[in-house]
């Protein structure tokens, strides 16, 4: 049997029709196939390789922890440098109210962590979201995502969660004392990248505080440098309670972040203890390459630069007038076409010229792109030559 066979055959699937790349390996912007062709990788893994993939700092750092050790203990038994000195970092680049990291293992475990932290603390039980939010597949996080379609073969699911209209100043008189958490995307992306007023998240944050409700901001998507910022709350003046983390965290390997005061997380403490556990958090080589990253992330990637090759990329997608409308936040973008097939053929064309762009789970008639942030000015101008050869080859 070829590749294609056994992977359909031999592992679990998310769909019917995948990519079906068979990746030799990845450096940089691109990867490369078994065959040798060269694709663009213009969605960084989903938003995960932020500094592009394979990168030297971090592939060298990994070497050298796992030569030391890798995994010793479940998670906050035992000193380890390599988890202590990444939740460090992370803390002197946050505001000092966010001073305390639970690293796990993802972002959709984060998010579960952050529901568990918001009921522990507040001692109430409704949790509020948005429509058109998405938090993570597993039941707790798929509770307060809002796409429907996605939810209905798998409930129930967790009770007391209400949704809210994202954007809506009037709807947030609904968070009451009964709220434990809001849970917002602070840029929502599977919706489609939609980006809140600054009234908006400001009007969130002080009705949260009015009546004592946490306010989660996920920016697992959304962070690590994603919107030209180091973390997407610093465009708009507020800083939540909890914040969660996770894809590009890594440097390209699998983790999550629970990030809140210290006075929060010594909940998980005690009534019960062990209130939120994980055997592979804080593990010692994921750490040491989140560190790299972090430190790659200082090092080569100016945010200036992020926003004005954002701004150039939208503007030569946009020279199509099949583009309906397009959203952009530093480099996340968003580009609506006409319909989910125009985008499908658009897509499958860029694929088959050797760039990979994606779709939306929620939004279908997008495409959206979010290209590793050092991405060069040639590779942001040869990117959208093939793009808009895309759209102007497959009208009908």
């Amino acid at each position: 049997m070829s590749n294609a066979t056994d992977f359909i055959h031999y592992t679990g699937q998310t769909n019917q029709f995948p990519y079906l790349i068979d990746v030799e390996r990845a450096t940089g912007i691109y990867i490369i196939d078994k065959s040798g062709k060269t694709y663009m990788d213009m969605i960084s893994g989903v938003s995960v390789n932020n500094i592009g993939h394979s990168h030297p700092h971090v592939v060298t750092a990994v070497q050298e922890q796992a030569e030391k050790y890798m995994h010793v203990m479940v998670y906050g038994e035992y000193i380890q440098d390599p988890h202590l000195n990444l939740c460090k970092k992370l803390v002197a680049m946050l505001p000092d109210q966010l001073n305390c990291v639970y690293t796990v293992n993802s972002g959709t475990e984060a998010n579960e962590a952050a529901l568990k932290l918001v009921k522990r603390v507040t001692g109430r039980t409704e949790l509020i979201s948005f429509r058109g939010s998405y938090h993570g597949s597993t039941h707790g996080s798929m509770s307060v995502s809002g796409n429907e379609v996605k939810k209905e073969a798998f409930r129930p699911l967790l009770p007391d969660v209400r949704f809210l209209q994202h954007n809506d100043l009037d709807m947030l008189e609904q968070i009451t004392n009964k709220t434990a958490g809001v849970i917002i995307e602070t840029i929502q992306g599977d919706a489609g990248v939609r980006i809140p007023t600054i009234a908006f998240l400001q009007a969130l944050r002080n009705r949260c505080t009015e009546v004592g409700a946490l306010l989660i901001f996920d920016e697992i998507q959304c962070g690590m440098g994603r919107t030209g910022k180091q973390f997407a709350f610093e465009h708009f003046g507020v800083v939540p309670d909890v914040l969660t983390l996770g894809k590009a965290l890594g440097g390209g390997m699998p983790i999550g972040a629970l990030v809140s005061s210290r006075e929060h997380l010594w909940e998980f403490t005690y009534n019960p203890m062990l209130g939120h556990i994980t055997t592979f958090g804080g593990n010692p080589v994921i750490s040491t390459a989140a560190l790299a990253g972090l430190e790659v992330m200082e090092q080569e990637v100016d945010f200036n630069e992020v926003e004005r090759l954002g701004a150039l990329l939208q503007s030569i997608v946009c020279q199509s007038d099949e583009i309906r409308e397009s959203r952009r936040i530093g480099m996340m973008f968003a580009f609506d076409m006409e319909s989910f097939e125009r985008v499908e053929k658009v897509v499958k064309k860029c694929l088959e010229d050797g760039l990979i762009s994606f779709w939306f789970l929620s939004h279908p008639y997008s495409f959206r792109l979010s290209p590793p942030l050092n991405i060069t000015e040639e590779e942001i101008r040869k990117a959208g030559a093939i793009i808009l050869n895309a759209i102007q080859t497959t009208k009908d």
